[in-house]
């Protein structure tokens, strides 16, 4: 009854470990969970009475299958104003989150059988995006290069099928921030060999100290007319359930993806669409200010939390997006263990729920997220440390128990 893609074509395992450890935590299990994708912080104010706004309006019927024309318009403004990029409206095509952007932007630009060039580590529906296009991911590693793709590398795997080039920078996992220099780089090769960049952003305001963020349809009209930007307001906004994201890209590739859009999902929710507009001309700029900063304080409290706890090793410092990438290694004990069976370490003895690599393309990693609070992260961190002292054999540490519920911890 199913199709070969349906039948090969796993469950998100980010979603689906994420799911099931909320299902723990509401079952009374003592987990500090760090699998989440998305910030702690509550959607702006301005935001929330945009859609309420909205709703005592009416505005509650279908809008225009790539969005309200204020939206676009305000979109493409902050894409000029915070990234530098010369996007007009007509370019905007607002979707039911960034994720369903990428998804539809293989289907404009791929013919059955075109190859993507994929750095890796990369986010797990990258590859089945492609897949279900049509399209063939080509992996390409770049644990060897500080996770970072070099322009070496993408010459290499470059063949007379090669249509794309996907990029990701602030970058999920491994929170790797691309230079400007080394996008310049990168663009560069793909100028030349007519590649199209479909280039992932959602992080894109969320940058640490230390770094800069560079938008590639910044870097000259060359790389702009051939590249596809996609951002959103899950990350910056903290507006994961509203489901609102959007494709800025050449007028022809934009006019494609909402005729695709038409025939698919049509526009994102009215309500959304107004609680966006409201995101982007509200005053937030002092809250998200604030927030970067305590964002930057949790990547710190983070970064050096796991510096203390050998031999867990942090292989890239996180310089954005809200993730720290750590090779587990040290950690094997067994011939058959990996990051997937740290992790299962970690969540029934110390009650720690961390994202192993391997759907990551890095087997050998997980991911740790610090959108959580501070104390959330302190508190994971002891218990790793203490479970990590109990599996020592030098150590007197007393052995860590399974995992209990709250309720359990606390009576015993």
């Amino acid at each position: 009854m199913l199709s070969t893609r349906a039948r090969t074509l796993p469950a998100s395992s980010t979603a689906a470990l994420d799911a099931h450890i909320k299902a723990l935590l509401a079952e009374g299990a003592d987990i500090v969970n760090l699998t989440g994708g998305e910030l702690d912080f509550p959607t702006p104010e301005q935001a929330a009475d945009g859609a309420r706004q909205a709703i005592a309006e009416g505005r509650t019927r279908y809008t225009p299958v790539a969005g309200i024309a204020p939206l676009r318009e305000a979109i493409a403004r902050r894409l000029a104003t915070h990234w530098g990029c010369a996007y007009e409206a007509n370019q905007i095509v607002t979707t039911n989150g960034a994720k369903q952007a990428l998804a539809q932007i293989f289907t404009v630009l791929c013919e059955p059988g075109d190859e993507v060039i994929l750095p890796a580590p990369y986010w797990v529906s990258f590859p089945h995006m492609i897949a279900l296009a049509g399209a063939v991911p080509v992996v390409v590693d770049t644990a060897g290069t500080g996770f970072r793709l070099t322009p070496e590398a993408l010459r290499e795997r470059i063949t007379p099928k090669t249509r794309v080039l996907l990029l990701n920078s602030p970058s999920n996992p491994t929170g790797v921030v691309y230079t400007r220099a080394e996008l310049q780089a990168l663009t560069a090769v793909a100028v030349e060999h007519d590649l199209v960049v479909v280039s992932d952003e959602i992080y894109g305001d969320l940058v640490h100290e230390g770094a800069v963020f560079t938008s590639v349809a910044s870097l000259g009209q060359d790389v702009a007319e051939r590249t596809v930007t996609i951002g959103g307001f899950s990350k910056t906004y903290a507006m994961t359930g509203w489901r609102i994201g959007f494709a800025a890209a050449p007028a022809p590739v934009a006019a494609a993806l909402s005729a695709v859009q038409g025939h698919t999902s049509s526009a994102p929710s009215s309500i959304s669409q107004y609680a966006a507009l409201a995101a982007l001309t509200g005053d937030t700029d002092i809250e998200l200010a604030r927030r970067a900063g305590e964002l930057n304080h949790r990547r710190t409290l983070m970064r050096d939390g796991l510096a203390a706890l050998p031999p867990l090793r942090l292989t890239a410092d996180p310089q954005g997006g809200f993730f720290a990438f750590v090779d587990v290694q040290g950690l094997y004990t067994r011939p058959d263990d990996d990051a997937a069976t740290v992790a299962r370490d970690l969540l029934e003895h110390a009650g720690v729920a961390v994202m192993p690599g391997r759907d990551f393309a890095a087997p050998d990693h997980v991911r740790l997220s610090y959108a959580v609070g501070t104390d959330d992260i302190s508190q994971a961190l002891h218990r790793i440390g203490t479970y990590l002292k109990s599996t020592d054999p030098k150590s007197t540490a007393p052995k860590t128990t399974d995992l209990k519920t709250s309720n359990e911890r606390s009576t015993s």
